[in-house]
């Protein structure tokens, strides 16, 4: 089981750090909120889980009174909140941003797009 929970960490950590990456690589904001969101929200899911699967593992072993227990459940918890709100905000900071006209960078133009007949 140890193996797996190291495995799910690494993974976690190599998402977490290509959305770093990707964060200061990126060209605008559009770009770094994806970086930001998709990766840091997929390491986040991974690195819960290696903590979820190591206190069940602890509180099989120990029972029910073991302070494991609340570890579980507290990292489910923050996996949910994290999973609702990291791209709830993105999407928020993205909406402010395109309202406040700030243009992605090489952006592509269509020039087509008043010949649309709906």
């Amino acid at each position: 089981m140890n193996s797996i929970v190291y495995t799910f960490i690494v993974i976690g950590c190599f998402f977490n750090l290509v959305g770093s990456i990707g964060l200061h690589r990126f060209p605008d904001i559009y770009t770094r909120l994806h970086a930001a969101t998709k990766c840091t929200t997929f390491g986040s899911i991974f690195l819960v889980a290696a903590v979820m699967i190591q206190s069940v593992g602890t509180w099989g072993t120990e029972g029910m009174s073991s302070p494991q227990s609340v570890l579980t459940l507290h990292a489910f918890i923050a996996l949910v909140c994290i999973v609702l709100t990291n791209p709830t905000s993105a999407h928020a900071i993205a909406r402010a941003a395109h309202r406040s006209g700030v243009k992605p960078a090489r952006a592509v133009v269509d020039d087509l797009e008043g010949d649309r007949h709906d």
